[in-house]
């Protein structure tokens, strides 16, 4: 088997792997329903944290490396964050969707089942991840596509938590709200196989390409992520949820090195 065809298939095993994690974060959803705000927005903060540092050094810092960190090579990363981060900025715009925690409901008008917008919700959520881990893989390298699947799934894991909790508190049953929230996360393998299918197309943009996923996560982190966890008054512990998590992260990413 060639090294491409070992980093493929290592690279759909390990987002789907991170997108299982969602599974495992709804898990306490059998035990109880009373996990408080300030509990999960302080998670939630954590997984935006994990995030932005897996972006950050997995995903912008070889950006700029593979562009030979030049002037014009800043200026083709930034150019790749922006244009990932308007893709889905419109995407998330047309799409119709509910947001998890305050509701509300974005994206054109349609009479779709609220279930269905939780899912349509994730699923722009999920994808740009899914997407991360296959670009990581996608240029032969192994160990940042493994520090972007740790990251995504570690951030899986409160991700997973408040989606059930979402539905159980929509009056969903206890066991289609843990499957709905574990199949959300299977959204992510098909995101990194057209990741690394990019990069082995247009491995001469690859630059571009990292970029473009880290402009579509930056876009999710605060988007979506860090406003929801400013909704019930724990901000503060939101905060510093997401310097715990970018330092965990950052720490682990070393590690990795």
């Amino acid at each position: 088997m060639t090294l491409l065809e070992n980093t493929f298939l290592l690279g759909i095993l390990a987002s789907t792997i991170a997108g299982l994690f969602t599974g495992i974060g709804a898990i306490p959803i059998f035990f109880t329903k009373n996990i408080s705000e300030k509990m999960l927005d302080t998670l939630l903060g954590f997984a935006a944290g994990v995030m932005l540092a897996a972006t950050s050094f997995s995903l912008i810092v070889p950006s700029l490396e593979y562009s030979g960190g030049t002037v014009k090579g800043a200026f083709i990363t930034a150019l790749g964050i922006l244009v990932g981060a308007i893709f889905l900025d419109l995407t998330d715009k047309y799409s119709p969707h509910v947001h998890l925690l305050d509701k509300r409901t974005e994206g054109a008008s349609t009479s779709l089942k609220k279930i269905w917008l939780f899912i349509i919700a994730i699923t722009l959520h999920n994808f740009p991840e899914g997407l991360a881990v296959g670009v990581g893989f996608g240029d032969d390298n192994i160990r940042n596509g493994l520090s972007i699947a740790l990251g995504i799934g570690l951030q899986n894991i409160p991700e997973g938590l408040a989606v059930a909790l979402a539905l159980v508190r929509e009056k969903y049953d206890v066991k289609k709200a843990f499957l709905v929230a574990l199949l959300t996360g299977l959204v992510e393998p098909i995101g990194g196989i057209l990741g690394i299918g990019l990069v082995s197309v247009f491995k001469p943009i690859l630059p571009f390409i990292l970029a473009f996923a880290a402009g579509a996560m930056l876009f999710v982190i605060s988007d979506e992520i860090i406003p929801e966890t400013h909704n019930n008054g724990y901000e503060r512990e939101a905060t510093y949820g997401v310097i715990i998590g970018f330092v965990i992260m950052m720490i682990l990413d070393v590690t990795l090195g």
